[in-house]
């Protein structure tokens, strides 16, 4: 016996679409009462298909008569056409369907079970749908078991059920409730992490100290409201400043008040800094120490420039390599050379200096830069920082540093995971 390839029935599989007012992907998107759990796989009533003469008119109805909403109208090169209404809550749509000729389902049209509704204000809908010129052919009921009912119908004779229990009003009042208390407590959310964000842009330097001979800038683009990185600008007195760049660990709240900690810290024993750096850098480490939790620490980058002696001071607390680029384009590493902050009791750091030529440039910055991933999951990485500074190296210290943004973001384009910071430092030539 020959096999039908297209069964009665499945001829919406070979059918192609070739008007579209509402796509069927509208349906599908209605997911509601999702379970946090996967216990079992996820199922929810989806459509009830509704026999009808006529969808146009079944759809005039529906959406001008009973309120509903479209969900989806397709229509097919065969003449057939998909169309799916909802009530407010769309947690199910009817699907109105126009039998084929000579099918079981001619004989349903004015006849398809009765589907039933529910409301928490049956009076009011009930008033409503018969001021829409809905057909309402029984009084409503109220059974000895509670709640009321009544019937109505389409314009085809199919017959619906709208229903009413306190319970359920009781109920949606409850979710409405706890609904408003969410989103009550998310916009509270935002704005506190609105007034975080606002608080620690204050923390960031806000004025430049005038350094002769010196051009510098820094920036710091946050992947959240608030983030864990961390830039300075010290005064030490006499033109001296110091640059200070850190990286915190952890994300968000937690590390912005560590953030916030480090920097009160670093401020609070600044005067140490001019003739002691590295008994500066041992009273921020214990202030940290002492004040924060055990698993708190913060990679740090401590520089300090003496115009007169033409010297740079450093400190390299378990952060990134400063990148300094002479004037001749050789370039040194200011590697490590001591641990984070914050973390021991017992805590030494070590000291380097070098000279800072006319045309030299510091770059210092935080993961955010080099651990940026492109599409390929290919870090920007340290080589690639390197050919942005040498190829923009005659720019300004900001523009230098703006380009140096503008290529790490380039190269990333997906959404910002980690903050970008970093600090730009350039002797002017001819200066002394």
């Amino acid at each position: 016996m020959p096999q039908n390839d297209n069964p009665p029935g499945n001829e919406w599989l070979t059918d192609r679409i070739i008007s579209v007012e509402h796509g069927t992907e509208y349906s599908f998107r209605q997911v509601a009462g999702l379970r946090s759990d996967t216990k079992d796989p996820y199922l929810s009533l989806h459509f009830v298909s509704i026999y009808v003469r006529d969808q146009e008119r079944s759809k005039k109805f529906f959406l001008e008569q009973m309120g509903f909403r479209l969900v989806a109208d397709v229509r097919f090169a065969s003449g057939r056409r998909w169309i799916e209404v909802a009530p407010a809550d769309g947690t199910a749509s009817l699907a109105l369907v126009v039998p084929s000729a000579g099918s079981d389902e001619e004989g349903l049209v004015g006849h398809s079970g009765a589907v039933t509704f529910i409301t928490e204000d049956f009076e009011a809908k009930y008033r409503e749908w018969s001021d829409r010129g809905v057909k309402l052919p029984v009084v409503p009921q109220s059974p000895q078991w509670g709640g009321v009912f009544c019937r109505f119908e389409d314009v085809d004779g199919n017959a619906f059920v709208l229903a009413g229990f306190d319970d359920v009003t009781r109920t949606i009042a409850e979710r409405r409730q706890a609904q408003a208390e969410r989103l009550e407590a998310e916009r509270r959310t935002v704005q506190e992490l609105e007034i975080a964000r606002q608080v620690q842009a204050r923390l960031f330097p806000q004025t430049l100290p005038l350094i002769p001979g010196l051009d510098y800038a820094g920036i710091c683009i946050q992947a959240r409201a608030v983030g864990g990185d961390y830039y300075d600008f010290l005064d030490l007195g006499r033109e001296r400043i110091a640059f200070v760049i850190g990286d915190i660990a952890g994300k968000g709240i937690a590390a912005a008040l560590l953030m916030a900690n480090l920097q009160a810290c670093l401020r609070s024993q600044c005067t140490l800094a001019a003739d002691q750096p590295e008994k500066f850098l041992l009273s921020v480490n214990r202030l940290l120490f002492e004040n924060t939790a055990l698993n708190a620490y913060a990679t740090l980058f401590y520089a300090e420039y003496d115009p007169v002696a033409q010297r740079l001071r450093s400190a390299n607390c378990g952060h990134l390599p400063g990148l300094l680029l002479r004037s001749d384009g050789t370039l040194e590493r200011l590697d490590a050379a001591s641990t984070v902050v914050g973390m021991f009791a017992d805590w030494q750091c070590s000291i380097s200096e070098t000279e800072l030529h006319p045309g030299d440039s510091l770059v210092l910055y935080t993961d955010g830069v080099v651990e940026a991933f492109n599409d390929r999951e290919e870090e920007f990485g340290e080589e690639r920082l390197i050919d942005t500074l040498r190829r923009n190296r005659a720019l300004p210290a900001p523009a230098l540093a703006a380009a140096i943004v503008d290529d790490v973001q380039r190269f990333s384009a997906r959404e910002q995971y980690d903050d970008i910071t970093l600090i730009v430092a350039k002797r002017l030539n001819g200066q002394q």
